[in-house]
């Protein structure tokens, strides 16, 4: 967790100093000689046993750690000699401690003063390092907030991610950006409050459309004065603060006075004012009304896997949830994958002060101690049993089972998929990572390569990969490439006899297929040569025919890899899809039915590759020469620009479009249309 500076945190926060500041941290045992494979588990046990003889008997934070000097492990302890102790009795160990302890080579330890205090450090220390056999929360995104500013005479509302720097009231957090966005519109139409940035306000001279469609009261150009401005940001915050049916009370008392006034006008305003506050507080799905803060987080497991809802509650209403999948051996309990998710969830974020859990955790006293003392406030953690809040748990916990069902089907699914892959291309085994790679670009002009991976759970964009292709490699890349290659050369295995590419031709794609695959994986030799990282493709699928895979191939050669599958997928003539021919190694190459499985899913990998690539391109080009997105689109000149941009608003709504909606622009035939479509959906 994000440690406070606070004095009652100093004492952790010059333990992670020491950590973070010295290459060589304290270590109650030094790194021994590295030991044959078929004694490795008993070379790690002594190198435990005899780090425990320095092993102080006090509470802290230990690390078990590899031969490449990465972390393996993370555990607190409230007595770091007892509990290390533990991993010596090799005949108690779970499979997957074992093979932990096989692959140690050093212990390494921090005191703290505290359990609590090691308990934070641990969930510190865990997000830093996230080792291979700790539960690890992969979806560290922070949440966005609604920001009512205080930096202004004139306070803007908007949306605000990150450290909480700006002065301002801070109203979330949200489960997701739509949600911050449609409460967001909400509040417009309800507050009539500015949203547009500083330097925006200041320079306006009109009034811009969000005061015509009713979602601004316009104190850029003084059309409501500084006394009924405040007034609306007084409403806002007891709105936002959870004081919501005062509000509303109040805005239907001035709509009757309006209507009795004869000034319908006015009660006009009121009523919509007063629909929007309706419309935030009707997408209620829980009766939160005992609730005021709370997190609701319940944990479903099965099939190996567990999913955490997080159902978010702020003033009162319910501001969104969200679904993780943590990251843990299949042999945990849901007790321990939620205990370890907790600490991990609320490292870089404030607690509410109430947490509701699906099940009562073994250390729960401890988490509610930890999050109260990083707080600074008092924090509740409970496991409701019955009762409206064990209604609201009970919620979440359905919508749990629900998402991990979805996903434990989605994941039968592709393994079929796989499956079926691996019998079409005559692979040992099906793929459990396959890369897919693509080029785009322009006449050779702003050239980039695009890396998509997938697995047995779907695409993973996580681990996707773009590459900025020049006409020659920086000597910086090339010496780096070089000696990647020239490192695995001298470990024994075949000689990257050819090197990195030197230079390219404009437009020459298979060159930059070469470069990007050299980069690709002299960097991977270089990185991971064992591969145990996870990282290494068993499939490797090019977009391309028979030359991409040749010039892949050659890659592979150079570099001394010679056990990864590779594939190219080139559409057929006509470059109709479902026409498309497989090409392999020193073999015919293979069409399948229109109607395989398989066929759709390479399909639908090699347009995302495309899609991707395109999408890289694109951002490339717009960056380097500040064009439009329409400016890349043949035939359209300034006046076409013009009625695309005032019907759709921006150039990304047109990128959007349908067809259909395409041709309903002024001055746009059906040909354009179709024209404008197709340069934005190529793989359509």
């Amino acid at each position: 967790m994000p440690l406070d500076p606070a004095p009652r945190d100093r004492n952790i926060s010059a333990e992670m100093s020491q950590i973070q500041g010295s290459d060589a941290p304290a270590a109650a045992g030094a790194p021994p000689a590295p030991a044959p494979r078929e004694g490795r588990l008993a070379h790690g046990a002594e190198v435990i046993a005899a780090a425990l003889k320095t092993m102080p008997e006090s509470p802290g934070v230990y690390r078990m750690i590899d031969a490449r000097g990465d972390v393996l492990y993370v555990g607190k302890a409230k007595d770091l000699k007892k509990r290390v102790t533990s991993y010596t009795q090799i005949a108690r160990l779970s499979n997957r401690l074992q093979r932990m302890v096989a692959e140690t080579t050093a212990v390494e330890v921090v005191t703290t003063h505290t359990e609590v205090e090691a308990l934070l450090l641990e969930s510190n220390l865990i997000k830093r390092h996230a080792p291979r056999f700790n539960v690890l929360l992969r979806d560290d995104k922070s949440f966005p907030y609604i920001l009512l500013t205080g930096d202004s005479e004139w306070p803007q509302i908007t949306k605000y991610r990150g450290a909480r720097s700006r002065p301002g009231e801070y109203f979330g957090p949200f489960a997701s950006a739509g949600a911050v966005n449609q409460t967001l519109a909400a509040l417009e139409r309800a507050f009539l409050l500015r949203s547009c940035a500083d330097t925006v306000f200041a320079s306006r001279s009109r009034p811009c459309l969000l005061y015509q469609i009713k979602r601004c009261s316009a104190p850029c150009v003084g059309r409501i004065s500084a006394e009924d401005y405040r007034e609306l940001v007084r409403e806002a915050r007891e709105f936002l603060a959870g004081k919501s049916q005062d509000v509303q009370r109040r805005l239907a008392a001035l709509m009757q006075q309006a209507a009795e006034a004869l000034d319908y006008e006015t009660a006009a305003i009121y009523r919509d004012r007063i629909r929007a506050l309706t419309q935030i507080q009707a997408k209620q799905d829980i009766n939160v009304a005992d609730v005021e803060e709370a997190d609701v987080i319940a944990a479903h497991q099965a099939g190996g896997e567990t999913c955490v809802q997080v159902f978010f509650f702020r003033a009162g209403r319910n501001y969104g949830n969200r679904a993780y999948f943590p990251r843990h051996e299949r042999s945990l309990a849901v007790e321990e994958v939620l205990g370890a998710f907790i600490g991990q969830f609320y490292e870089n974020k404030p607690p509410p002060s109430l947490i509701l859990l699906s099940i009562r955790l073994p250390e729960q006293a401890l988490i509610e101690e930890a999050l109260t003392f990083k707080a600074g406030r008092r924090v509740e953690v409970a496991a409701p049993q019955r009762g409206p809040k064990r209604n609201m748990v009970e919620h979440a916990l359905a919508n749990a089972q629900a998402a991990l069902a979805r996903r434990l089907s989605e994941s039968a699914s592709q393994r079929q998929l796989l499956d079926g892959l691996a019998e079409v291309l005559h692979l040992e085994s099906p793929p459990q990572r396959i890369e897919v790679y693509d080029n785009s670009h322009i006449m050779g002009t702003n050239a980039v390569g695009a890396m998509i991976v997938a697995g047995p759970e779907g695409l993973m964009k996580g681990a996707y990969r773009k590459f900025n292709i020049g006409t020659a490699l920086p000597t910086a890349r090339s010496a780096m490439l070089g000696e990647a290659a020239a490192g695995y050369e001298a470990e024994g295995h075949a000689a990257a006899s050819a090197g990195p590419p030197q230079g390219l031709t404009p437009g020459d794609d298979y060159g930059m297929m070469r470069e990007v695959l050299t980069r690709r994986f002299a960097r991977a030799l270089k990185e991971d040569p064992e591969r145990e990282r996870g990282t290494w493709p068993d499939l490797i699928l090019i977009d391309g025919g028979l030359g991409q895979l040749n010039a892949a191939r050659a890659v592979l050669a150079d570099l001394g890899i010679g056990d990864v599958a590779v594939a190219a997928i080139a559409k057929g003539p006509d470059r109709n899809a479902g026409r498309e021919r497989i090409f392999l190694p020193e073999q015919t190459p293979i069409s399948l039915d229109q109607r395989d499985p398989v066929l759709y899913f390479l399909q639908r990998l090699r347009d995302e590759a495309h899609r991707f690539a395109i999408g890289t391109h694109r951002a490339r080009r717009s960056k380097a020469i500040g064009l439009s997105l329409l400016d890349e689109v043949p035939g359209i000149g300034a006046k076409r620009k013009k009625a695309l941009l005032h019907h759709f608003g921006s150039a990304k709504s047109v990128a959007r479009a349908g067809l259909s909606d395409l041709e309903a622009v002024e001055g746009i035939n059906k040909t354009v249309a179709k024209k404008i479509y197709d340069h934005f959906h190529p793989e359509g």
